[in-house]
């Protein structure tokens, strides 16, 4: 792989946009709802919040925290399956980085498996935790890897 168009970070960053947007907006469409179902559970009856004990708002607020922080889990998983099954299906990449013609390989140049993917992604964690430095590497080395891109041993490329 010696003429290989290498993905730039700013190229990588525009198709995590993409990627956010459509993400976020699906998120909103799902799980706003359910949230909003919550809420209206425990203010469907008016003045029921002011004459509530406080053991009964303290329970109410905890059974709000205990569904959005499952919710949020919960997608969190499903983001990264979305992320490890699109780079590992046929078309190796993201709708984002299929809209700007990017793809994600081995080392090789080769597809990646569905095991791989989902390493590389996993690792975007570390990546994240030292203040997204692992993202920004990718506008450094030699290859234009992310740590987690070094970490997995994958490439993002030009088509």
């Amino acid at each position: 792989m010696s003429n290989t168009n290498y993905a730039g970070f700013w190229l990588r960053f525009v198709a995590y946009i993409i990627d956010a947007i459509l993400i976020y907006a699906l998120q909103a469409i799902i799980i706003i709802p359910i949230l909003g179902m919550l809420g209206m559970s425990f203010a469907s009856n008016p003045g029921s919040l002011e004459n509530m004990s406080e053991a009964e708002a303290m329970g109410m607020f905890a059974s709000i925290m205990a569904a959005a922080s499952a919710t949020s889990i919960v997608f969190a998983v499903l983001v990264i399956l979305y992320y490890s099954f699109m780079e590992s299906s046929k078309y190796q990449a993201t709708i984002g980085k299929l809209v700007l013609g990017l793809k994600v390989t081995d080392e090789n140049g080769g597809k990646l498996d569905f095991i791989k993917a989902l390493v590389r992604n996993l690792c975007k964690i570390v990546s994240s935790m030292i203040l997204m430095i692992g993202y920004i590497m990718a506008g450094f080395t030699a290859k234009k890897q992310a740590l987690h891109d070094i970490i997995a041993k994958t490439l993002v490329v030009k088509k």
